[in-house]
């Protein structure tokens, strides 16, 4: 079986208070060269980022904020 993402990484992002905010960071996390896959749940305020190889969190960070939210954490 293959496995999409091998590693993973959750950001906690303030400021999504509907389903276009959830689009919006999706869509920004998604052009983060390496990510083959994003969830965003607004009710835990939380994106799961999925990749094939190691993303830096400034770039997480960056994609968020450029998007007009912010990062508080990532685990």
């Amino acid at each position: 079986m293959f496995f999409k993402g091998k590693i993973k990484k959750i950001a906690h992002v303030e400021g999504m208070s509907c389903q276009h905010c959830v689009e919006h960071v999706k869509s920004a996390l998604e052009s983060i060269e390496g990510v083959s896959s994003v969830k965003v749940d607004l009710g835990s305020k939380t994106a799961v980022i999925k990749s094939s190889s190691e993303i830096n969190n400034s770039d997480i960070e960056k994609a968020v904020k450029d998007a007009g939210y912010e990062v508080k954490d990532i685990e």
